[in-house]
């Protein structure tokens, strides 16, 4: 696995004009396969036979909230994560700036994966994540199980949620308090003080919020080494 540094959206041009180079006709076909009915339309299936004849497969946005599930050689794969083209030896599988990512959740994921079939033998050397993409933490995950009974308390209903942290982590990110895949491995000291100060943060908003911040940061700074 490999973090990847964001490239210029733009370059010159050859009559000195500032924008995104055309593709020459003939040159590679990009496929983009989008839900538009609310999930569950079978994205996962279509990105899995797309991905025989593909050399790279890019997630673009979301978190581990949904899934998706492909069967190879009778054998069952769960993909939360992972984009699910992974799948196949000969791809490239990126993680985009907009996707957010939970690290002990997507090791747990590959890792099951693994344990099922040779499917994701070699995964981490044909994975690369976007050095701009956020990270979910576990008090992510917690403010949104605490939001959706406040929901029930107040309103009589939730949103029904995965309780992932999906919806506080894009927040983070909207209010530009968000924690990024750079910042983690870049300069971990200055990680460990910007995340205590978000922890903090969340636990102002939320009193009841237990935050373990030493063993969450312990884990972090270990899965970088992975």
């Amino acid at each position: 696995m490999s973090i990847s540094e964001s490239s210029p959206a733009a370059t010159s041009l050859p009559n000195g004009d500032c924008g995104r180079p055309r593709a020459r006709p003939g040159g590679n076909r990009v496929t983009v396969v989008l839900g538009a009915q609310w999930g569950d339309e079978g994205k996962g299936k279509v990105v899995d036979l797309l991905a025989q004849d593909a050399d790279i497969v890019c997630r673009c946005q979301g978190g581990n909230n949904a899934g998706h599930t492909v069967v190879v050689d009778s054998v069952e794969y769960d993909f939360h994560l992972l984009p699910s083209g992974i799948i196949n030896p000969n791809v490239t599988a990126f993680i985009g700036n907009g996707v957010v990512i939970h690290l002990p959740g997507l090791f747990e994921e590959a890792e099951k994966n693994v344990q099922k079939g040779k499917g994701l033998d070699g995964w981490e050397k044909r994975l690369i994540i976007s050095d701009r993409a956020h990270i979910v933490f576990d008090f992510h995950q917690a403010a949104d199980g605490i939001q959706e009974q406040q929901r029930q308390e107040q309103a009589g209903k939730n949103l029904g949620t995965t309780k992932k942290g999906i919806g506080p982590v894009y927040s983070s990110k909207a209010a530009r308090s968000g924690l990024r895949m750079c910042d983690l491995v870049s300069d971990f000291d200055g990680f460990s003080e910007r995340f205590k100060v978000l922890a903090n943060q969340y636990k102002s908003i939320y009193p009841t919020l237990e935050i373990d911040i030493e063993g969450e940061l312990q884990q972090l700074k270990e899965l970088t080494l992975l």
